[in-house]
């Protein structure tokens, strides 16, 4: 690593939570940290919580009518209700909230999901596994990296688990948590939370309509 690339740094977020009184009380702090150099920032984008795994982008509302013989296809508004399992547990879902809608075909889903939706009608529902290749892919090594300690801030301990936001030196947003805490350092992942998981979808197809015009949006 350059000299140069050492005197760049990134701002974080960390949440953390202390308690006043009996009451738990949730807070943020911002912490300057050396840019970290060699992990692409798609590792590490999109990770705001796990929210809209599946979704990366919503799409405006339909503004046709269609044929109700239908069937999921490119360039078609697509309306979806969706669970999505990791390891027996639920990390997202739709239930309780409007279906989430994505214009089929061009990359706002992950491939695995949007693959196994193609030809499916309204009122259809299906059971989809996603591996990590189609998903959020492998866990990566070199999204693993050492920063220290002195680097954070004085009055929050660093702890394994614990979550930072930050922006990257293109002006991107990640995520990175806590992996290792070490006498002077820590050791920050960069990976999406979901990387290496295989992603388990429960989906209902509820409404398939044309995509606005590029002037619409």
């Amino acid at each position: 690593m350059s000299s140069e690339e050492k005197g760049i740094h990134r701002r974080f977020q960390v949440t953390h939570t202390r308690l006043v009184g009996d009451r738990r009380v949730v807070g943020v702090l911002v912490l300057g940290v050396a840019a970290l150099w060699g992990v692409p920032a798609a590792s590490a984008e999109d990770a705001q919580t796990v929210e809209s795994a599946a979704v990366t982008e919503a799409a405006p509302a339909p503004v046709e009518e269609v044929p109700a013989d239908l069937t999921v296809q490119d360039n078609l508004d697509i309306g979806l209700e969706y669970t999505l399992t990791v390891e027996g547990s639920v990390v997202d879902t739709t239930e309780g909230r409007s279906p989430f809608h994505y214009i089929h075909g061009q990359g706002q889903m992950i491939p695995g999901l949007e693959r196994e939706l193609t030809g499916l009608h309204v009122g259809d529902t299906k059971e989809v596994a996603v591996s990590p290749e189609d998903g959020y892919g492998a866990v990566d090594p070199a999204a693993f990296v050492e920063v220290p300690k002195d680097q954070l801030p004085n009055d929050v301990p660093p702890s394994v688990g614990m979550v930072m936001r930050g922006v990257n030196p293109d002006g991107k947003s990640f995520r990175a948590k806590i992996n290792e805490v070490k006498d002077t350092s820590v050791v920050l992942d960069l990976n999406h939370p979901l990387a290496g998981k295989t992603l388990n979808f429960q989906v209902k197809v509820t409404d398939i309509s044309p995509a606005p015009s590029p002037a619409a949006q």
